[in-house]
């Protein structure tokens, strides 16, 4: 591959829980989005170990791989109600993700600590964790290369959240964030897509696997979690080793 592709990024955005402020599950009071940013050699590598993975268990290449599914045991995943099986398949599953190199930016909102603090004016968390992340994958970025560039891949959530999502975006592209100026955004970043999940998108399938371990470990950091522990070292973090702030942000 060119030196070209080797400062071409693709980065996949994935969410857990609710981005709505009328109703808060005392449970789960967190939105969180989650993006991992892949280079695109290591992303092509990553594709072929989970599609060997999934043709291992499941003899097709097809079956999503959807967090909430996988603990459930539904659908595809009624096999894990073997104990063998479903051994096997975390621990080959983790050790993929493991092995992977590849950087996760969270950001995320306790709404119910966010209505206490705004009232009727607390922002969609949506929007909130949006504009952080974008802002964080600049600086990561920046990091690894001056020249990188990035394409962010989401998954469709209907026509009218994709509309006022791509908004969204639009408004932060134009306007830039407190730290990032416009300019620096479109230099950075070439598209913002969005796919159905029967595209099958391995890259928004390892999102979706990390959002839920990291939204765990926000609601319950005290109780360990191999997920989480195992893509810990993943998340973006300061020169000291420091992810707070940096790869993950909760507000307010």
């Amino acid at each position: 591959m060119s030196e070209e592709s080797d400062n071409k990024y693709s980065f996949f955005l994935d969410e857990t829980g609710d981005h709505g402020l009328s109703f808060v599950d005392k449970n789960f009071p967190l939105f969180l989005l989650v993006g991992c940013l892949f280079e695109q050699k290591e992303l092509a590598r990553v594709e072929n170990k989970i599609n060997d993975f999934k043709m291992d268990f499941f003899k097709t290449t097809e079956v999503i791989l959807h967090s909430r599914d996988i603990r459930k045991c539904e659908g595809a995943f009624q096999i894990l109600f073997d104990l063998k099986t479903k051994e096997r398949f975390y621990n080959e599953l983790n050790d993929i993700i493991a092995n992977a190199n590849f950087s996760i930016i969270g950001a995320g909102v306790n709404k119910e600590e966010h209505i206490k603090k705004y009232g009727k004016g607390a922002k969609d968390p949506y929007v909130i964790s949006l504009g952080f992340i974008i802002e964080r994958l600049i600086f990561c970025l920046d990091a690894k290369s001056f020249s990188a560039t990035v394409d962010i891949k989401i998954e469709k959530r209907g026509r009218k959240e994709d509309g006022q999502l791509l908004d969204q975006y639009n408004s932060i592209l134009d306007r830039g964030t407190y730290y990032v100026e416009s300019h620096r955004l479109k230099n950075k970043i070439d598209s913002f897509e969005s796919f159905l999940k029967r595209n099958n998108i391995i890259g928004l399938q390892v999102a979706d696997l990390c959002a839920y371990p990291v939204a765990r470990h926000i609601l319950n950091p005290k109780e360990p979690y191999i997920p989480f522990q195992i893509i810990e070292k993943k998340l973006y973090c300061s020169k000291d080793g420091k992810y707070d702030g940096y790869g993950l942000k909760i507000f307010p």
